[in-house]
């Protein structure tokens, strides 16, 4: 592994400021994805800018309409554990105790997770079920977008040079949510996830007025299917849909056929459990 310079900005203006200088300048939070690649000769950047030091970009808040704010160097572990989560947004904390393994979660941060656009990773897709938007910060100014037009591709995101993501924001929810993040993996669960299934339930005064199913880890990028109207009958023609729309990456963790057979087999578990759950 070649050398590098590795600078250290105190605030996010200054960060976009060093970012901007160029394509071999690369950002770095945790280091568990980067790091990886840089060891492995995949990546040979000339710089790397610390983003670990910036001044109060950890912070996890929620509003007086209900939206939550997640800044962008919250840690896996910080979002796992919060008690805006894990009040608010159950799912999302369940997803993200699913990430890897403890070591892993106490230096993984959320924005770093989303910059990376891994599609074989647990948070991307909550997040699209969640209806969330990305904040991206630059030298041009600051702007918003959602998580599902924000992942473009594997390792592909529409990050612009002199960018970085500085938080992740779930609207308010109109009603409450029920369901929950079901993860597969081949091998530990300390895996990277072969499928990622959300399954949600709306409801309004203890109505179903809306089901979400979203798919992560199978294709480039997550499936979002939403029903408005919804009955057992189609939650189960979700999932049967999802598993024909999904353009599956084949690899060492199974062939697109078994993956497009666990979206069906997974999706309509965990669209039964939601269910359940909102119709007791």
């Amino acid at each position: 592994m070649r050398n590098f310079d590795l600078l250290e900005p105190k605030t996010v203006d200054e960060a976009c400021r060093m970012l901007d200088a160029g394509e071999d300048v690369r950002p770095v939070s945790g280091g568990t994805a980067l790091l990886i690649l840089v060891k492995q000769g995949l990546l040979r950047p000339q710089v790397l800018v610390n983003l670990k030091k910036l001044e109060g970009t950890n912070a996890i808040t929620r509003d007086g309409a209900g939206a939550v704010r997640i800044e962008a160097m919250a840690t896996i572990h910080e979002v796992e554990t919060s008690p805006v989560v894990r009040e608010h947004l159950p799912v999302l904390a369940a997803a993200c105790h699913q990430v890897a393994n403890i070591r892993i979660r106490h230096l993984a941060t959320i924005g770093g997770n989303l910059a990376h656009g891994d599609h074989q990773s647990d948070p991307p897709g909550v997040l699209v079920a969640l209806d969330a938007e990305v904040e991206l910060s630059g030298t041009r100014g600051t702007r918003a977008m959602k998580v599902t037009d924000f992942l473009l591709g594997t390792y592909e995101t529409a990050l612009e040079t002199g960018e970085m993501v500085t938080a992740v924001t779930v609207p308010p929810v109109r009603g409450r949510l029920v369901g929950d993040y079901l993860k597969f993996t081949t091998g530990s669960s300390e895996e990277r996830p072969c499928a990622g299934i959300t399954a949600l339930v709306r409801l309004e005064d203890d109505r179903p007025v809306e089901a979400r199913l979203a798919v992560g880890a199978v294709a480039a990028r997550p499936l979002l299917l939403c029903e408005t109207d919804p009955t057992e009958g189609a939650l189960q023609r979700m999932a049967e849909h999802a598993a024909d729309e999904m353009d599956a990456i084949p690899d060492l963790r199974g062939s697109a056929e078994y993956k497009r057979h666990l979206v069906r087999v997974l999706g309509c578990r965990a669209l039964a459990a939601a269910w359940k759950e909102a119709c007791p």
